[in-house]
């Protein structure tokens, strides 16, 4: 008798996106949506593991990987795989997974909503209703910025950069960017002007990250840019926490170095509402939702279970993770 793969899912996901992998193996998921699997379980599940199933919270370390003795494919909900040590995995032999292109659009929605949100004030406004501070009108009453007719400037110029862009031009907007690369697709199709990044930091009205966390990406925006930045410009960060020094963006705001920032995600996750950036009224913070329609966190789920299913068969993933 043949003994059934064992697959270890780290938070609570809908069993029906992950239904093929019931049919196919014994699969055990962590009960909680929003609290992470504790170390020492996933520690404890790896040991058996043929398949994990895991989340950007997850750290697949090389303590991990040298007790996970079965196991053959990671696949991380998620475009990033910064929480997995994929060359040590790839040692191994174990294929590691992410989940690219399905939520290009949804987390440039996101995006692009965040420099409506603070520009336009529009959280302050909402609250200003429902704290019913709203007496009267007044000519500069919640006055923020224009969005139409700026300048974006846009690290990180990847699909999800792109599809940025692609916004932007709809609100008439000049398009920089800056990557390691040069993106003719982006500079033929949306007309997006190639920056270096002091050239970009120094002229766009709104400053976007969307870079992955590398070496060179990490703390990235410091003391040193944001006073390169003009007084009136907006920050955006959609892409990870670690590429900003948040104590230098907090001295930014209060020194009015810079009008204000939408940040998806922060240094540590979760914060909490004492962090000193959430107090700043020029702040708009949200909890790491930048693919959070329930389209795509189904059709991610879909796709992790998809290249869970395919390896353990013995066939190629879908979208395995290929490093240099």
């Amino acid at each position: 008798m043949t003994t059934r793969p064992y697959i270890f899912v780290t938070r609570k996901c809908s069993e029906q996106q992950l239904q093929p992998l019931y049919e196919i193996a014994d699969v055990e998921m962590w009960p909680e949506e929003e609290t992470p699997c504790p170390r020492d379980l996933l520690l404890e599940k790896a040991k058996k593991a043929d398949a994990l199933f895991t989340m950007l919270s997850d750290s697949i370390d090389k303590q991990l990987l040298d007790v996970a003795g079965q196991l053959k494919v990671v696949a991380n909900l998620a475009v990033g795989y910064d929480n997995i040590d994929v060359h040590y995995a790839n040692d191994l032999g174990i294929v590691v997974c992410n989940t690219p292109d399905v939520l290009t659009d949804t987390t440039a929605d996101l995006t692009f909503g965040l420099i409506l949100a603070t520009a336009r004030r529009l959280l302050e406004a909402a609250d200003y209703v429902k704290d019913n501070q709203w007496k009267s009108w007044g000519p500069l009453l919640l006055a923020g910025y224009d969005v139409h007719h700026k300048t974006i400037g846009i690290v990180g110029m990847g699909k999800i950069g792109q599809a940025v862009a692609k916004r932007a031009t709809g609100f008439d907007m000049k398009i920089l960017y800056h990557n390691r690369t040069r993106n003719e697709e982006a500079e033929t199709k949306l007309g997006a002007i190639y920056s270096t990044f002091d050239e970009l930091i120094s002229n766009a009205d709104f400053v976007v990250c969307l870079a992955p966390l590398t070496d060179e990406t990490r703390e990235l925006f410091n003391k040193d840019a944001f006073i390169k930045m003009k007084n009136s410009s907006i920050f955006v960060n959609a892409s990870r926490g670690a590429v900003v020094n948040e104590v230098d963006l907090y001295e930014a705001l209060i020194n009015n170095e810079i009008a204000g920032a939408g940040l998806d995600v922060f240094l540590q996750e979760p914060i909490e509402s004492s962090h000193p950036l959430v107090g700043l009224h020029n702040v708009v913070a949200l909890p790491h939702i930048g693919s959070a329609s329930l389209e795509t966190r189904y059709t991610m789920m879909n796709l992790c279970a998809d290249n869970i299913a395919s390896v353990l068969k013995g066939n190629t993933p879908k979208t395995k993770v290929i490093v240099k």
